[in-house]
């Protein structure tokens, strides 16, 4: 199995507005370098530990995603250096964020998750929810960090048409507050897609897919 060649495969297929993460979660360093070499500069991770460690053997000119679920107590071991926050679900963790990134001088970049999926086991913020967030005072003197779009993962299911109205469910609130004028909340990026049904969710709107097994190989 090539890497390299995975990757720039997937690449070659994907739109130019479409920025691909390569998740590279339980990957050894020299996987990373792997891809590094062929030129991927994204990578997303789920575990602060392990992500902090990647980020000290690696180039700097990686941006580090964290996509799993963030615990409050975790992110300062990241504020220093992640690009993205992916999994950003409730106002106490902005406000962790916040509060981490201004000791380190920076403005740190979050997607909000929605729950799109008909499933338990998946975090998010329903659209009051997120409304409530974004419309909030509290919300709106958060310095250090932007809101820059919106993630959701669909239900994980083969069937296709579900998945299709999760995704289309998800565009349609991100197209509703993409024209919000908050200082701290620009939307640009809709993160949802991964491995088995990237193609579909781009074909919904998605500007950020999550790609691991595809290009690593399975776990």
């Amino acid at each position: 199995m090539s890497i390299k060649r995975n990757l720039l495969e997937i690449k070659s297929a994907l739109p130019e507005n479409v920025t691909l993460v390569a998740v590279s979660k339980t990957k050894p360093v020299s996987d990373l370098m792997e891809a590094y070499e062929a030129g991927q500069r994204v990578f997303g991770e789920n575990k602060i530990q392990e992500m902090t460690e990647k980020w000290e053997q690696m180039p700097k000119d990686i941006q580090w995603h964290m996509i799993g679920h963030v615990q409050t107590n975790k992110v300062k071991y990241m504020a220093e250096y992640v690009n993205l926050i992916h999994g950003v679900d409730s106002l106490k963790l902005l406000q962790e964020i916040n509060k981490q990134a201004a000791k380190h001088n920076r403005v740190i970049d979050c997607l909000l998750q929605m729950y799109i999926a008909n499933e338990e086991t998946k975090f998010g913020l329903d659209e009051n929810e997120l409304n409530d967030i974004l419309n909030s005072a509290e919300f709106q003197s958060l310095e250090n960090i932007k809101v820059i779009g919106l993630m959701g993962m669909a239900t994980f299911t083969d069937n296709q048409a579900q998945i299709k109205k999760e995704f289309q469910n998800l565009k349609t609130i991100f197209d509703s507050k993409k024209q919000l004028s908050i200082v701290n909340c620009q939307l640009s990026i809709l993160s949802m897609g991964m491995s088995g049904d990237y193609k579909l969710a781009i074909e919904c709107g998605s500007t950020m897919v999550r790609i691991g097994s595809s290009i690593f190989g399975g776990r």
